[in-house]
């Protein structure tokens, strides 16, 4: 248990440094050795959320770049979490978005 929560003690601070694909790597190794961890599964949808929150409010990265990605962290949020509220209503609004331009969701 102490392994694991030293991988996520050192993912969080991977987030924080805005390394989110390093702090995903290390979780997901985690997850591998103990798929049961709750912790390890909470920190991972937490970095998805995070990582999808980078990509939807980035006003440097132009709609098409943004909304694909942060909708592919954010479905990834449900994987771990399947009843995230968060992840749930920003999935809807940029599928929202994608309906209002009449263009197909990303998958």
């Amino acid at each position: 248990m102490l392994a694991a929560n030293q991988k996520v003690t050192e993912a969080k601070a991977k987030v924080k440094e805005g390394k989110f694909e390093e702090a995903i790597t290390i979780l997901d190794a985690a997850h591998k050795a103990n798929a049961k961890d709750a912790e390890v599964k909470a920190a991972l949808a937490e970095t998805h959320l995070k990582y999808g929150d980078f990509f939807m409010y980035n006003e440097q990265l132009p709609p098409m770049r943004k909304y694909p990605s942060a909708l592919k962290q954010y479905r990834a949020v449900l994987t771990y979490d399947a009843a995230n509220k968060d992840a749930k209503q920003k999935i809807a609004t940029i599928e929202g978005i994608y309906k209002s331009m009449g263009r197909p969701i990303p998958q």
